[in-house]
């Protein structure tokens, strides 16, 4: 089917509001030039060190659709949407060549060269440091990117899903990471437009699981 034409997009505060998680997707295909913006809004996310660990995957081939699916327990959002962004974490991400993280900060000046020789250096330490907790900290910032791509997405009239509904082992094999130790699947995000609307289920009062200084502290809202 023919892309729909791109809407005006929202503003951050309005995108966040009225994001919902949609089950059931229209088949209607995202345009080239749309999809390439929603990639770029989603790897503009923040990383430790700016280090970029995660490892991005669109599955856009009916194949390859119906074999996510079945890995994600024949959820049929993965089928229906045109795409679905795997986010994998790659928890050896630091210890590959940083180079050209490194001299795209010096070119854009936003890097000094003290500061690329102190991340040099910092960088293996803040690793080592972390010891078995580098998955779940590679993980950390694959979700960042994921809650970029949900937010843009809406901005940009598409609908999107959360998906943690899935076999690890299974997502791999289908995404060509079988033998990859390191890599890790954060999430899966079907995205497209939405089949039927869904209502906002309501959030608890702050009180209830916002607090100030510690728990206990109820945030009531106040100034």
């Amino acid at each position: 089917m023919n892309p729909i034409t791109q809407t005006k997009p929202l503003d951050v505060p309005s995108a966040i509001a009225q994001r919902r998680a949609i089950k059931t997707f229209k088949s209607d295909a995202i345009a080239p030039e749309l999809l390439k913006q929603l990639v770029e809004l989603t790897v503009a996310a923040p990383s430790s060190y700016n280090l970029q660990d995660w490892r991005i995957i669109l599955v856009q081939d009916e194949a390859q659709k119906a074999a996510l699916s079945a890995a994600a327990w024949n959820q049929q959002q993965i089928v229906q949407a045109p795409v679905t962004f795997v986010f994998a974490a790659d928890a050896a991400g630091a210890k590959k060549d940083l180079t050209p993280i490194y001299n795209q900060g010096l070119q854009t000046g936003a890097w000094t060269e003290s500061t690329v020789n102190y991340f040099k250096t910092a960088i293996p330490q803040y690793q080592a440091g972390l010891g078995e907790k580098t998955r779940e900290y590679a993980i950390k910032d694959a979700m960042i990117a994921a809650t970029h791509l949900v937010l843009a997405a809406q901005s940009l009239g598409l609908s999107t899903c959360f998906m943690n509904g899935w076999i690890e082992d299974k997502v791999k094999e289908v995404i060509g990471a079988a033998n990859d130790p390191d890599l890790a699947i954060a999430v899966l995000v079907p995205v497209g437009y939405a089949a039927e609307p869904r209502l906002n289920p309501g959030r608890l009062p702050l009180a209830s699981n916002v607090f100030v200084d510690r728990i206990g502290n109820p945030y009531e809202g106040n100034a």
